[in-house]
C-alpha cells in the first residue's frame, strides 16, 4: 500500500515521523528500544542478523539495520530519537550520525552547526513550490499617494 501524500513531503532531506511512518517502523523501533538492555546489546552484537529476527521487520528493514544505512531506517518507519540506541550501541556519536545521514564529516557538520545550521536556501522544496516570499516592492498607486 502507498503512503499518502503531505506537504510535508516536499521538504528535501528529511522523513517526517507522522502516525503513518510510525506504524510503519513499529518493529524498527522495538528493536533499538531493545537495545538498552546490556543484554540485549550483547546477543545482537554477537550475531546481528539472528538478533533480528526476533522482531517483525520487512526485509527493507533488516536491511538498513544490518547496513546501518540509518537515512533508510528513518524512511522506513525508524524514529531518530530509537535509532540513535543502535548508533550508541556500535559506539558512535549522535553528531557522527547526523553527520553520516547528511553525507558530510564529523568536523564539517559540527562547525555547520556552529556557524547556525544549513541555509534554508534550496531547502525548503524537492518540487520547487515552496519558494521564499519575494520583498513587496511599493505598487505605483501607493508611490502617488506620498
Amino acid at each position: 500500500m502507498a503512503r499518502a501524500q503531505h506537504d510535508y513531503d516536499d521538504i528535501p532531506g528529511t522523513f517526517v515521523f507522522d502516525a503513518e511512518r510510525s506504524r510503519e517502523g513499529y518493529g524498527i523501533n522495538m528493536f533499538c528500544m531493545s537495545l538498552m538492555k546490556e543484554e540485549n546489546r550483547k546477543a545482537f552484537k554477537a550475531n546481528e542478523a539472528e538478533y533480528v529476527k526476533k522482531f517483525k521487520l520487512t526485509p527493507a528493514q533488516t536491511e538498513a539495520i544490518l547496513k546501518r544505512d540509518y537515512n533508510r531506517m528513518l524512511e522506513l518507519g525508524g524514529n531518530i530519537y530509537f535509532t540513535a540506541k543502535l548508533g550508541a550501541t556500535d559506539g558512535k556519536s549522535f553528531q557522527h550520525l547526523a553527520a553520516l545521514m547528511t553525507g558530510s564529516s564529523q568536523q564539517d557538520y559540527a562547525a555547520m552547526m556552529l556557524s547556525g545550521g544549513r541555509s534554508v536556501e534550496g531547502n525548503r522544496s524537492k518540487s520547487g513550490k515552496h519558494k521564499p516570499a519575494k520583498s513587496k516592492s511599493k505598487s505605483k498607486s501607493s508611490a502617488k499617494r506620498k
